[in-house]
């Protein structure tokens, strides 16, 4: 299975960017195809309907990889209870054919306690796109240590619920997967 790791981090080596990063690990270590579009390495010009992008390389290979993947990750920090301009930039060169009936997972991480804004602001996004959410999701706090000095997770609980949620997504995923082959 081909799956999408968008990540919509705002800073070099954001927390965002590694908790998506973790989450592909995960998938590749389940034995599918991962991609990462990292946001802040391959920035989009801010979306205008007006204008065509065909031909623009990074909007190609977006519409590309999205086309391409059977399965989405979408990655954010919350901004103001929302989801982060970059990844709704990002969305908004996308359209239906690029979600209908896929799995996709929301993952976003947060300053405070939590970050539901932006994780219920990627799901409704996702289901005017036609995705199919998955109705777990995975968040990392500003009160959890998170990621080791090594930049990666740090073992014990959160590991444990990243590595839950991402079998869940991928459960779901092959089930859509298999059901829109057969």
């Amino acid at each position: 299975m081909n799956v999408i790791v968008l990540a919509g981090g705002s800073r070099k080596d954001a927390s965002t960017t590694r908790l998506a990063g973790a989450v592909a690990a995960g998938i590749k270590t389940a034995g599918h195809q991962v991609f990462m579009f990292d946001l802040y390495e391959k920035q989009l010009p801010f979306f205008d309907p007006d204008l065509d992008y065909d031909g623009h390389p990074l909007v190609n290979e977006l519409w590309t990889r999205f086309m391409l993947a059977h399965a989405i990750v979408l990655a954010s920090p919350e901004y103001h209870g929302a989801m982060s301009g970059r990844l709704k930039n990002a969305l908004d060169y996308l359209a239906l054919e690029h979600f209908d009936g896929k799995a996709v997972l929301a993952v976003a991480t947060a300053g405070g306690s939590m970050a539901n804004g932006a994780l219920t602001n990627i799901q409704a996004v996702v289901r005017n796109l036609h995705g199919i959410n998955c109705p777990e999701w995975l968040c990392v706090s500003g009160g959890e240590r998170a990621f080791g000095t090594d930049g990666r997770l740090s073992e014990g609980k959160v590991q444990s619920r990243a590595d839950k949620t991402t079998d869940y997504f991928l459960k779901l995923a092959g089930q859509l997967q298999s059901r829109h082959r057969g």
